[in-house]
């Protein structure tokens, strides 16, 4: 990892500030949860991290199904090899009744196999991610799935997590808790 989170000790208040709003929007989770993945790296630039967490949240409240929000997460890690992205949404979507073993094959650059609107979630975010555009015809297929807001919400999704995506890859950011890594030969 290229920038540990900082000593807990010496946290400045807009830090600690950042660390509560962490914790306090993911009970359930880890206590450490605001050290890893992007959470600890934002922890450096703890105005950046406060004002993405809002929109974190709410991409964890759409109208989408649970399956096809992982599916708009997961495009991005995939298109951006984000390991421990792939692997903390991974963990969520077969929670949420994905099947792993599609979610790998994917993750390997295969056929994931996904039916109805789980597999216009996948198309449409792994061509915004390829070409960062959407045909017209999948457009027009993404509105009659999800309808308009869906479709915007499916897009700002993609859209957060390429930006978390990024991070991670840009800071080095290590596998923890028994994650499994995607692509190892990364």
């Amino acid at each position: 990892m290229r920038l540990p989170p900082p000593d807990e000790a010496d946290l400045t208040p807009t830090q600690q500030a950042y660390k509560e709003a962490v914790t306090a929007g993911r009970p359930g989770m880890l206590d450490d949860i605001w050290r890893i993945g992007p959470f600890g790296v934002l922890q450096h630039a703890p105005e950046m991290g406060l004002a993405a967490l809002p929109v974190g949240t709410a991409v964890r409240q759409t109208t989408l199904s649970v399956q096809a929000r992982e599916i708009a997460i997961l495009a991005a890690g995939i298109h951006h090899r984000a390991k421990f992205e792939f692997a903390a949404h991974r963990r969520i979507g077969v929670a949420a009744g994905l099947d792993g073993d599609a979610l790998d094959r994917w993750a390997a650059g295969g056929d994931p196999g996904f039916e109805g609107e789980n597999d216009v979630a996948a198309r449409v975010a792994s061509t915004l991610v390829s070409t960062s555009r959407i045909p017209d015809d999948l457009y027009a297929e993404g509105v009659q799935t999800f309808g308009e807001q869906g479709l915007v919400e499916l897009v700002s999704s993609v859209g957060y997590y390429c930006m978390v995506s990024l991070t991670l890859n840009a800071f080095d950011v290590p596998l923890v808790d028994g994650m499994v890594d995607p692509w190892p030969e990364d």
